[in-house]
């Protein structure tokens, strides 16, 4: 099992490996429970968001599971009822966004590409400490946005419910892949909310 076509390997759409090749699942009935069970079977949390039409592009291949109908709490997503047919093509396949996928925006300047940094995870919109928020941070949030290099650093007060903390040893493709730690006090206090201004737009 695997997602493709995400942002991490914890969003996107839903591949099964089936006698050797890779298929999809068709969104008819695909709900919840259903994607519950494939963020758990790949260590990613639990399902916070449930996508149908294809929206992390169209597959390839076998369309293997039709009309799947878990309770939520089965071990492996073949383990579900399943219609045997399908009646679907590939415009109909199943995505999953899970908790433990991190997206970031800046939020509250001219742009996308300006303002204070949050981060969706585990279902919620947070903050980010600035108590190890440097250069090298900026610059790995900047280029996952597609902004450029970091201008400048702004502070904000914490407004959301959620804290992040990242600590980056090096340039990294996301801030998922540097340290990180959530909703730890310690790391947090009297910090403010990290905010940056890119060079691009």
């Amino acid at each position: 099992l695997r997602l493709a076509d995400g942002r991490s390997r914890c969003e996107g759409r839903v591949e099964l490996e089936q006698a050797g090749a890779w298929g999809t699942v068709c969104d008819d009935a695909w709900d919840l429970a259903d994607a519950d069970v494939v963020c758990r079977q790949l260590r990613c949390g639990w399902a916070v968001r449930v996508h149908g039409g294809a929206a992390f592009g169209r597959g390839s291949g076998p369309i293997l599971r039709d009309e799947v109908g878990c309770e939520g709490q089965e071990e492996h997503l073949w383990d579900c009822p399943a219609a045997p047919e399908h009646d679907c093509s590939h415009k109909e396949d199943a995505g999953v966004v899970c908790s433990e996928h991190q997206e970031w925006r800046l939020s509250g300047g001219r742009d996308g590409c300006a303002g204070r940094v949050e981060v969706f995870f585990r279902g919620t919109w947070s903050t980010v400490c600035d108590s190890t928020w440097y250069e090298l941070e900026a610059r790995v949030l900047c280029r996952a946005l597609g902004c450029g290099e970091p201008l400048r650093h702004l502070s904000f007060g914490h407004t959301l419910p959620g804290r992040m903390v990242y600590q980056c040893e090096s340039q990294q493709p996301s801030l998922a892949h540097c340290q990180w730690t959530y909703n730890k006090s310690a790391p947090c206090h009297q910090s403010q909310a990290a905010g940056v201004i890119c060079n691009g737009t």
